[in-house]
Parts: C-alpha cells; sequence; structure tokens
C-alpha cells in the first residue's frame, strides 16, 4: 500500500511539474510573441481550461503528500515527505492569494475588453508562477528522494 501511494504521488506531482513548467517555460512565451495580441486570446482560453482543472490537481497532490506522510510517520525519511506536503500546500496558498485572482481576470478578456496593463498584469502572473513552479519541483525533488 505504501508503495502504490508514494508512486501514485510522485506520478501525480510529476505530470503537474511537466505541465506547470511547460507553460512557463515553453507556452506563454511562444504565445506572447504571437502578432497582434494574438496570445491574449489563447492565455484567456489557457486561464479558462487550466483554471477547471489545476485546482484538482493541487488539492489532490496535497491530499497524496498529506496522506503519505501520515501513513509513513515515524519511519525514515518522512521528513522529505512532511516537507514536500508543507510546500505543496503553500503552492495552493500562493495559487489562491496571488495568481487565481490574475488568472480569473484574463480569462474573461477578448482583444476589445482587455485593460490598457492587460501586458503587465500577465508579467505579474508570470513572474508569480515562475516562483510557484520552483516551490512545486522542489516538493517533486523531495518526494522523489523519500524512500517508498
Amino acid at each position: 500500500m505504501q508503495n502504490a501511494l508514494s508512486v501514485v504521488t510522485v506520478v501525480l506531482v510529476g505530470l503537474m511539474v511537466g505541465v506547470e513548467l511547460a507553460v512557463a517555460v515553453f507556452v506563454n512565451p511562444i504565445l506572447d510573441q504571437l502578432p497582434d495580441n494574438g496570445g491574449l486570446a489563447a492565455r484567456s482560453d489557457g486561464a479558462r481550461i487550466l483554471g477547471r482543472v489545476m485546482p484538482f490537481w493541487y488539492i489532490g497532490s496535497v491530499l497524496l503528500g498529506v496522506t503519505w506522510a501520515v501513513t509513513a510517520w515515524g519511519e525514515a525519511g518522512t521528513g522529505l515527505v512532511v516537507t514536500a506536503a508543507g510546500l505543496l500546500v503553500l503552492s495552493v496558498v500562493m495559487s489562491i492569494a496571488l495568481l487565481v485572482p490574475i488568472n480569473s481576470r484574463a480569462a474573461r478578456w477578448t482583444r476589445d475588453t482587455a485593460p490598457a496593463d492587460w501586458r503587465q498584469q500577465l508579467g505579474r502572473w508570470d513572474r508569480l508562477h515562475y516562483l510557484r513552479v520552483a516551490v512545486i519541483v522542489t516538493a517533486f525533488a523531495l518526494l522523489v528522494a523519500a524512500p517508498a
């Protein structure tokens, strides 16, 4: 049971890290280079689609991390799992407090309704997202390093 839980947790968090890293390093920079503000519509669509999926993915990752920590309590490496779970909780708090408000606005933007400072707002989202990616990459590395 413990091995299965650790494998599922590592896979789920690893996939989440991959998606979020791809968004940060590849997808958004490519979209930002589209002519005629074409990236605005694409990022707005992305905000809507990922905005529906990612909350379940983040919360699921936290629940799996916490479950792993509880079931492994007192065993070698539990500190790594507890720390990783704490970082996943931090990523959820960061998301709710910092990224979701920007993302919720961006999801409603069109070329006609976007505010004058939309690029600055998305730039702020990108910077906060890089920080969140660093947090979840660290959590992932700790989970991978923890004994199953």
